[in-house]
């Protein structure tokens, strides 16, 4: 099949392109790319023609933080469904967190995503648990989870808090060569809290989480991969703190990198109006003077990449007070026009910045030829309008969770479409 994608404005950190460019491609591949003249079509005539006038095109978005809850939790999601809502959000490659039921720890459950992930829209890569059970007691055999596809190895949702047990999974990914994707939280030390410790939280009467619960992992992290030289990114970052140590770990020459996520450089826990679970994340919402940190930190590119955390939950679980709803939000649908609404903008990001962020990076740190749109590329591109603006609708999500802060926001940067492997896996009919 032949897709050609016409009068586009191409961004591609990858290729050194950015500008008005035709594209096309051929089966699962990028065939030509060539500056607006109409030259790739006059000897060939396309099964599908895309005007993409006004449009930017990119390549897909690649998310490495998602929580698609199968096996064990289908009824907060599915590989399915939650593919769908990547491929809705302009995401071609998504990875699977482990902390499933049961846990992604042995190479049978792990080779039960795959075979979901092959009906999926997009492309799904799931990451092994670092321990057993996610018990933090017995590692898992991570050789064996690697074997089966794992890219990386994590224990999201909390952190291994024996530290030498961690080291060892520390040694054991670097004799691998693949990444460990640290949640980092000091779980005594957050104890039962639900929200960030200010005066929010005391206004409330909510347990606060302090930054020092992040941060205090954070520290022991780095210093362990630098003795184990092991590659680590510092999954959902929201303290400055933490992106004070990993700027000074990368200017160390560390194999450190850093995500974070809308909501942590969008709100802080003043904009929580109420006890409303919808704004219960973990980490939690973190004071404004930790958002100017985030956002300048995305700004100086020591954060490498704009995840997002998605974490679907049912609406009964969501409908309960913040002392007791799980924690998590939804992400995939709505990461990319918040992430261009209020830092593309705003001048705070370049598109260039964007795609590296959100694609390019994202690519490099799993090893993946993804990223880029050049000939002899797969075919994996998004195409969006930068100038519709919208309003954010949970109640039209593909995910099926509705659990999100950002209801009723008004977006620009509409999804109109997302390509995978030279398909079209999703197309925004209005």
């Amino acid at each position: 099949m032949l897709i050609s994608i016409k009068n586009g404005y191409v961004i591609d950190p990858g290729s050194g392109i950015e500008g008005n460019y035709d594209i096309l491609i051929k089966d699962d591949y990028i065939y030509k790319v060539k500056p607006n003249s109409g030259i790739i079509e006059a000897d060939i005539k396309a099964d599908k023609t895309i005007d993409a006038s006004g449009k930017l095109v990119m390549p897909g978005l690649i998310d490495l933080h998602v929580h698609l809850r199968e096996p064990g939790y289908e009824y907060k999601e599915t590989i399915l469904t939650g593919a769908a809502a990547a491929a809705a959000g302009g995401f071609t490659t998504i990875c699977a967190m482990p902390n499933t039921k049961p846990v992604l720890d042995q190479a049978d459950t792990l080779q039960f995503v795959l075979d979901q992930a092959k009906k999926a829209l997009v492309n799904v890569h799931p990451i092994g648990a670092i321990t057993i059970g996610q018990e933090g007691l017995e590692l898992t055999d991570i050789a064996a989870l690697v074997k089966v596809g794992a890219v990386g190895i994590s224990e999201d949702g909390k952190s291994v808090m024996d530290t030498a047990l961690y080291a060892k999974a520390m040694e054991e990914a670097a004799k691998l060569g693949i990444i460990v994707f640290a949640h980092c939280e000091d779980k005594a030390l957050a104890t039962n809290g639900v929200m960030n410790a200010g005066s929010k939280a005391k206004e409330l009467g909510l347990v606060g989480i302090s930054n020092a619960v992040e941060d205090i992992i954070v520290a022991r992290d780095i210093i362990l991969a630098k003795e184990t030289a092991t590659k680590l990114h510092l999954c959902h970052c929201s303290t400055k703190g933490s992106v004070k140590m990993l700027k000074l770990a990368k200017d160390k020459g560390l194999s450190i990198t850093g995500e974070t996520c809308p909501h942590y450089f969008t709100l802080s826990d003043e904009d929580i109006p109420s006890d409303d679970s919808d704004y219960k994340m973990n980490p939690p919402l973190r004071s404004p003077k930790d958002v100017e940190a985030i956002i300048k930190a995305l700004k100086n590119d020591v954060l490498d990449v704009i995840a997002t955390d998605h974490a679907p939950h049912s609406k009964e679980e969501k409908e309960k007070p913040m002392a007791d709803a799980p924690f998590g939000i939804v992400g995939l649908e709505t990461a990319f026009s918040i992430t261009y609404t209020d830092l593309v903008r705003t001048g705070i990001l370049t598109n260039r910045q964007i795609v590296e962020k959100m694609s390019l990076n994202p690519a490099k740190i799993l090893g993946l030829d993804r990223g880029c749109i050049g000939e002899g590329k797969v075919a994996d591109i998004v195409i969006v309008d930068p100038d519709e603006e919208y309003t954010i609708d949970k109640n039209k999500f593909f995910s099926k969770g509705r659990n999100t802060p950002f209801h009723g926001r008004k977006v620009y940067g509409r999804v109109k479409y997302t390509i995978v492997s030279g398909e079209i896996k999703f197309e925004y009919g209005g």
